[in-house]
């Protein structure tokens, strides 16, 4: 069994994503692409985003720290720490309002 501190990792992050000039550090902390299901750990600076992309299979969001907002044409919601959000299967993006660091869990679509 593996064990991993979200909360040290999201600081890391954070830390790098400040440093980055993209305004972004992510790490896949769960699974890959040869897996079904894949966790990646995801921090944004303030006002950057994930830009618009399809959803490879199901798909959540659990926000740690901060505040981001989930797009998906006209329809939009907003996530902080403890929300759990489910990402719809049209194409999204997100958005960080406040320095911000999520889990994204993918199951790809068979």
């Amino acid at each position: 069994m593996q064990k991993l501190s979200l909360d040290a990792l999201a600081r890391q992050h954070l830390e790098r994503a400040a440093a980055a000039s993209t305004g972004r550090s992510s790490e896949t902390v769960y699974g890959g692409h040869e897996h079904v299901l894949r966790q990646t750990l995801i921090a944004l600076r303030a006002g950057t985003e994930l830009a618009e992309h399809d959803n490879p299979g199901e798909a959540t969001l659990v926000v740690l720290q901060g505040r981001i907002r989930l797009h998906a044409g006209d329809a939009s919601w907003d996530g902080m720490p403890g929300d759990l959000l489910i990402a719809p299967s049209a194409r999204h993006r997100v958005e960080a309002l406040d320095d911000a660091v999520f889990v994204l869990t993918v199951a790809k679509a068979a």
